[in-house]
């Protein structure tokens, strides 16, 4: 047998012998846990949990189109081309937040809302959890922006977005991840 198969995958390797807060906003918490490694060595293990779940939108219209948002991404220091998408508080329901944001970034409500997925966006550092909807049936109307946001939105086929990604355009884990179900929901 190998080492693989005598694996337990419903039991922890990990060990935390301890744990402090290194940083805390309105948004994050960062904490350092000391840990001992699966080879049952010391370390430290340092996670980013997020007070929100990231919500991502993908609203197609009856011809195919789709709408991205470019924003310049500070974290990133460039320019980020994405599906509409936002924070949720984890008190209020994933969909109205997800209504919340197509509405702010685009103007566009929808009639029509699927949930395609869930997203763990970078877990070996986090513990943040997205989810992505397909928002259809969609009606026009006016951004609402927040201060934060200077955003760039634009119409595009949905075949369009899917070669960005492909092309490397598009490199946000979310949009990526989204646009993808999305081409193989609709076989494109």
């Amino acid at each position: 047998m190998s080492k693989e198969e005598k694996i337990d995958i419903h039991r922890n390797p990990w060990k935390t012998t301890g744990s402090r807060v290194v940083y805390d906003n309105p948004w994050i918490n960062v904490r350092e846990d000391q840990v001992l490694n699966p080879a049952g060595k010391p370390g430290i293990y340092g996670v980013v949990s997020f007070k929100n779940f990231a919500i991502g939108i993908i609203p197609v219209d009856q011809e195919g189109n789709t709408w991205l948002v470019g924003q310049y991404r500070y974290s990133l220091n460039e320019w980020s081309w994405e599906i509409p998408m936002g924070g949720g508080l984890k008190d209020i329901d994933m969909l109205e937040s997800a209504k919340r944001e197509l509405k702010e970034e685009t103007g566009y409500t929808a009639a029509r809302w699927t949930n395609i997925m869930t997203i763990h966006t970078s877990n070996s550092v986090t513990d943040e959890l997205g989810v992505v909807y397909l928002a259809e049936d969609l009606t026009p109307g006016e951004k609402e922006p927040e201060e934060t946001e200077q955003l760039m939105v634009k119409k595009l086929p949905l075949k369009e977005a899917i070669d960005w990604v492909m092309e490397g355009k598009i490199t946000d884990s979310i949009s990526v991840g989204g646009l993808l179900k999305v081409a193989r929901l609709k076989n494109i």
